[in-house]
């Protein structure tokens, strides 16, 4: 079997950040605003009161301080809560295909390849900015990559779902190369007015480029052991907007059509389920627990991440063996995971090993086993 290697990765950060602080002071502006507003039916029993949040709540609940936003002024309009980004016309790059871009240049550029080396482009994210044409076959075009390219949605899990299908595609020699992108502009599909879940997501896009081992020119090269994917489907995360949004009169813009989960029963069946794939992924590439300096875990909730690691490791994790990035860039669905590893792995020795997984809505649960080379 050809040994397949990740030789470069990217990272686009927007330039927008939105402090819990921030957030809390428009959410609770909002509030007090709605409760005023609806202060009759309140008082009868028929319209339920908004609580406040706080810096306090949310940093308990999730360990996230801040998170990167395209646009910031209309999310903290507690008028609007929604951000202000113009359409662009069908003859303009799009936003999605823009920042994969940008992040593609940079896992390019740490590979030691051109778009002349890519022959495939995989765009893998939780939400596309629009069906057709294919987000990636934009990005090819951008690029100049001469191959081809589509899209896949297996939301937080798309990256490792996206890395297992590259390297099937380096395997079968469809393509010398592989260009995986995890473009989330999570703002757009976020409820800001949803007290258990407005301060959940942060945008960004990550870019990772895999290849043969034996062509790899990279100083950065993860050569992948294995991987592993399951699904089990679940209503516990959801998100209903689609096609069919246009036949229902009480319109796309409800919070039925927007993110939604129910935090606590997802908590309790993922964290023993990733655990439990991460462990598996690790005895399927011949090796054990203890040989594995590194896990690289979806930027979900910190408190998920402590479990999932102690279920691991059978004790807490040390400094730096799971790092976390969520503190400043929330949950970024599908691209957390990468962005933990594009942050941290340069520090590794040579033969050390590590562990990617994503995990999310479906349920959906991605590992990849990587060693550095």
């Amino acid at each position: 079997m050809k040994q397949v290697v990740i030789s470069g990765t990217g990272l686009y950060t927007p330039p927008n950040s939105i402090s819990n602080e921030e957030l809390v002071a428009c959410f609770n502006a909002y509030a007090e605003q709605f409760n005023a507003d609806n202060a009759g039916a309140i008082e009868a029993g028929t319209v339920t009161a908004l609580e406040p949040s706080s810096v306090a709540f949310i940093e308990k609940a999730s360990g996230i301080k801040s998170r990167y936003v395209m646009e910031k002024e209309g999310i903290l309009d507690p008028k609007r809560m929604v951000s202000r980004i113009a359409e662009r016309a069908d003859d303009e790059l799009s936003l999605q295909a823009e920042i994969c871009v940008a992040a593609a240049q940079q896992a390019l550029d740490r590979a030691g390849r051109s778009a002349a080396d890519i022959d495939m482009v995989l765009v893998a994210c939780s939400n596309m900015q629009r069906a057709y044409p294919a987000m990636a076959v934009e990005v090819q075009q951008a690029l100049n990559i001469d191959g081809y390219g589509f899209d896949m949605n297996v939301a937080c899990s798309s990256a490792t779902f996206g890395i297992q299908q590259a390297v099937a595609a380096v395997q079968s020699g469809q393509a010398r190369a592989v260009l995986v992108l995890n473009p989330e502009i999570t703002s757009g599909h976020l409820n800001w007015r949803d007290r258990d879940s407005h301060f959940i997501f942060g945008d960004a896009c990550t870019a990772i480029v895999i290849e043969a081992k034996d062509a790899a020119v990279s100083q950065h090269q993860f050569e992948i052991l294995d991987t592993k994917l399951k699904t089990s489907f679940s209503n516990n995360i959801r998100n209903n907007f689609g096609f069919l949004n246009r036949f229902d009169e009480a319109g796309a813009g409800q919070p039925d059509k927007l993110f939604k989960q129910q935090g606590r029963k997802v908590f309790k069946d993922v964290c023993p389920m990733a655990a439990e794939m991460i462990k598996e992924s690790i005895a399927r590439a011949g090796l054990e627990v203890p040989q594995v300096s590194r896990y690289w875990l979806h930027q979900a909730n910190l408190n998920m991440n402590l479990l999932i690691s102690k279920l691991i490791l059978g004790r807490e994790a040390e400094p730096g063996e799971a790092p976390v990035i969520l503190d400043s860039y929330a949950n970024t669905s599908s691209a957390g995971s990468i962005i933990a590893f594009h942050k941290h792995q340069d520090d590794l020795p040579t033969g050390a090993l590590g562990v990617i997984c994503s995990f999310g809505a479906g349920y959906s649960i991605g590992a990849v086993v990587v060693r550095k080379l």
